[in-house]
């Protein structure tokens, strides 16, 4: 296995906000070895939008080692968590945040449990991530660290068990009026935004991709989620 020198990287767009990130590749995905694997189990309509299926994800380079990510993971759990602790606690990431996912998801219990044990051994740093594992959190949510901050991100297939009033989620809207219209809070300033706004409704402006705009018809994630839910149970019922 080629496992990677750095774990931790910096993209564009959270740089500026002292921001590194970790990556998967995201939604289904062939390993090395031929296997196949779903990196995000709950993803629903949000794969037909996904912006890390797409662009500069595609490049063969960075698909190389989102896997190599993943598989040091899956081959070396031990490993790869020692690797990150080593990275997480080096003083230059005092008061730093770490965004666990720009792509992928929390995969399996085993994996998040990894990620709480980073954040206990860790508190000088901020780790955060949106996902769309809801049952999983929730049923670990008293082992999740005081400075491990998450939210449920819609468009999955567990969106219905997301309590819009209580829960700290965010929705994707096609532009930042319907973002304001629906009451939700705007966090295309800054991606700390999500966790940091006083609301638990965070509003994300659609990637500005053209194909993706036009089919959303002017629809939030998990108005389409929905719609999608209610087609599938149609099916059902016509089919028993």
């Amino acid at each position: 296995m080629s496992r990677p020198k750095k774990l931790l990287t910096q993209n564009s767009e959270l740089k500026p906000d002292g921001v590194w990130n970790w990556s998967l590749p995201a939604f289904g995905v062939t390993l090395t070895n031929g296997q196949t694997m779903n990196v995000c189990p709950s993803a629903g309509i949000c794969a037909n939008f996904c912006y890390a299926r797409n662009g500069t994800y595609n490049f063969r380079n960075v698909k190389a080692r989102h896997i190599a990510n993943l598989e040091y993971i899956l081959e070396d759990p031990e490993g790869w968590k020692q690797q990150m602790l080593e990275e997480v606690q080096r003083p230059k990431m005092q008061n730093r945040y770490v965004r666990i996912h720009d792509s992928g998801d929390f995969f399996s219990y085993e994996y998040l449990k990894l990620w709480f044990d980073i954040a206990a051994e860790t508190a000088g740093v901020t780790f955060y991530a949106y996902t769309k594992e809801v049952s999983l959190f929730k049923a670990h949510a008293d082992e999740c660290p005081p400075n491990f901050r998450y939210l449920f991100s819609m468009g999955g297939k567990e969106d219905h068990l997301i309590d819009l009033e209580n829960d700290r989620h965010a929705d994707v809207f096609t532009d930042r009026h319907a973002i304001e219209d629906a009451g939700y809070g705007n966090q295309s300033a800054s991606d700390l935004l999500a966790i940091n706004l006083p609301t638990n409704k965070i509003g994300i402006p659609a990637n500005n991709i053209p194909r993706f705009k036009r089919k959303m018809e002017g629809r939030t994630f998990r108005q389409l989620q929905t719609e999608r839910a209610q087609q599938l149970q149609l099916k059902r019922g016509k089919s028993s």
